[in-house]
């Protein structure tokens, strides 16, 4: 993993985040056009390797043929978060993040680091589909793709209560949160894990139980019980509570637009040609939600992928989930 050093990095919301750096990592080359480059950014608690799995020969994302950037973001180490930024800015005194300063400073990793100045395609999923637009909106005469899968320009109300009540609220009304001041991560472990069990039961569309499908034991586990605990809390409980609910509140208050605009007209601004896609039995970002997305987006295509997996489809659970999103993927660098 690389880390750019931003230096002091002013927010949108007025305050400096001193010595703020970025995780990224690269596939492929630059071409001498320096037009060939793809920019990947991840999700909730996901660092960028997760999203490795993505890159290969002969695939639509390919190092052969393109540059390809996975940047991390704010709040999720190892760029800088509450855990890993000292004093006086550590822990719960982390100034507040948006996804308009992972955006920037994404835009600075290119501009300043490789001398980018065109994109090829931005894509990603979930709070990386909320980059994505990010992306599109602020520096659209860059960019000439973009591929928001499974996301939002801004979280919709149910998303935006799940980030809440399923992600923050369990770890700041663990007994031993202190306000974020905790001794160590460990101590929280209480409400990281009730995180995963909420997540179990909402991120997976409700037929994922079903007795006639038992979907998880295709991935292995031997009961509900097994996929929760290695699956869900496998997730969740190395992570950092500070810097989960930094993300949480940095993903509910995306807002790519200004201040009383709709929605509607905010995305009647988006220049870059767009293939927005929706995974079935999401419902974090359900199809028909981002279906209107897209016919909102004046050059957008819409493409539902049928998955009984949902919003866990992005993790590429199965083969036919890895093929349908290489197929959207593909689509979008050469449509």
């Amino acid at each position: 993993m690389n880390l750019f050093e931003l230096g002091d990095f002013q927010l949108a919301s007025g305050a400096t985040l001193p010595g703020a750096r970025l995780a990224y990592q690269t596939f492929g080359e630059l071409n001498a056009a320096k037009d060939n480059v793809v920019v990947f950014p991840t999700f909730l608690g996901a660092p960028a390797e997760v999203l490795n799995g993505w890159i290969g020969e002969n695939r639509p994302l390919d190092p052969r043929k393109y540059f390809i950037v996975l940047p991390g973001h704010f709040g999720l180490a190892p760029s800088s978060a509450p855990s890993n930024t000292p004093a006086p800015l550590a822990g719960p005194d982390f100034p507040a993040v948006s996804i308009a300063d992972d955006v920037v400073a994404q835009q600075r990793l290119l501009a300043e680091r490789f001398d980018v100045h065109e994109v090829h395609l931005v894509l990603g999923w979930s709070i990386g589909a909320i980059q994505v637009y990010e992306w599109a909106l602020r520096f659209g005469d860059v960019v000439r793709r973009v591929a928001p899968i499974a996301g939002a320009p801004t979280p919709p109300p149910w998303t935006k209560l799940w980030l809440r009540t399923v992600v923050e609220e369990p770890i700041t009304a663990d007994p031993n949160w202190n306000g974020g001041t905790y001794a160590e991560a460990a101590a929280v472990s209480g409400g990281l894990t009730r995180v995963a069990h909420g997540s179990a039961l909402t991120a997976p569309p409700r037929t994922f139980y079903y007795d006639s499908a038992e979907v998880w034991r295709n991935l292995g586990f031997d009961s509900v019980d097994g996929f929760v605990a290695g699956f869900w809390e496998g997730f969740w409980l190395p992570q950092d509570p500070n810097d989960v609910v930094v993300q949480a509140r940095k993903a509910r208050t995306a807002w790519p637009g200004a201040d009383g605009e709709s929605l509607r007209d905010v995305l009647g601004r988006v220049k870059p040609k767009a293939t927005v896609a929706a995974l079935t039995g999401d419902n974090l970002f359900p199809p028909d939600e981002c279906r209107q997305y897209a016919e909102w987006i004046p050059s957008a295509e819409f493409r539902q992928i049928d998955s009984i997996f949902g919003h866990l489809a992005t993790f590429g659970l199965s083969e036919q989930d890895v093929k349908a999103i290489d197929d959207v993927i593909r689509h979008a660098l050469e449509g």
